[in-house]
């Protein structure tokens, strides 16, 4: 009875070693995506998937040499982190479920509005410090600078992507025309700046993008 509750902690602890690699693999994989200036997800994703590494190192140790405290760190740990990772699944999923572009006339690409995003996202988004980060990585990762030599052609032919839609242009119903009043305008029309240092970097619609590079990464990595 003792040898088969050693094999199937053993297989246990197997099991939970190879689910580690995912767990590991997702985080790697949001952080090397086009989402790398945020890190909603990805940390903890990471933090989770090499404590489940360490954990079923612990648990074959105390199978193997029949070492009695490792394998009860080892269930009570395990019991710990399986909750956990379902909890975090399920508050990823519901935190990601509103979200997405909303098509523009005459034009390939999406646009999008901080306002159909979750409340969580919003306000983490919205935190001035957490937000500087994400934009000063933005700016130096030259997303912006590609879409210098477009012409409007390519504007009305080709496709952004969110951060590029949000970031690097303002809202195409916006009118410049200083003979129109701006008072009905998108707010963000007011924050548009043509300096390549500013942009629409401080916009919603940029704020926007990033969360839904975030909704899209987050979906990828559990669903593909």
């Amino acid at each position: 009875m003792h040898r088969f509750s050693n094999s199937v902690i053993g297989f246990l602890n197997f099991f939970t070693l190879l689910a580690s690699i995912p767990i590991i693999g997702a985080g790697l994989w949001i952080s090397r995506s086009t989402t790398a200036c945020e890190n909603f997800f990805q940390e903890p994703l990471l933090i989770i998937g090499f404590i489940v590494l360490v954990i079923s190192l612990v648990g074959f140790i105390g199978a193997c040499f029949h070492v009695a405290w490792a394998l009860w760190v080892y269930l009570v740990v395990m019991l710990l982190l399986i909750g956990t990772i379902i909890g975090l699944t399920i508050f990823g999923f519901v935190v990601t479920t509103q979200g997405g572009g909303v098509e523009v006339p005459g034009r390939t690409y999406m646009e999008y509005h901080l306002q159909n995003y979750s409340p969580w996202l919003k306000k983490r988004i919205k935190d001035h410090q957490y937000w500087s980060t994400i934009k000063s990585c933005i700016m130096g990762s030259n997303t912006c600078s590609k879409l210098a030599s477009w012409t409007s052609l390519d504007y009305m032919q080709r496709d952004l992507s969110p951060i590029q839609s949000g970031c690097c242009k303002p809202p195409t119903t916006c009118n410049f025309n200083m003979e129109t009043t701006l008072v009905d305008q998108d707010i963000d029309c007011y924050r548009w700046n043509n300096a390549p240092n500013l942009l629409c970097y401080d916009c919603d619609s940029c704020k926007a993008g990033v969360l839904e590079n975030i909704r899209t990464d987050w979906h990828k990595s559990f669903c593909s």
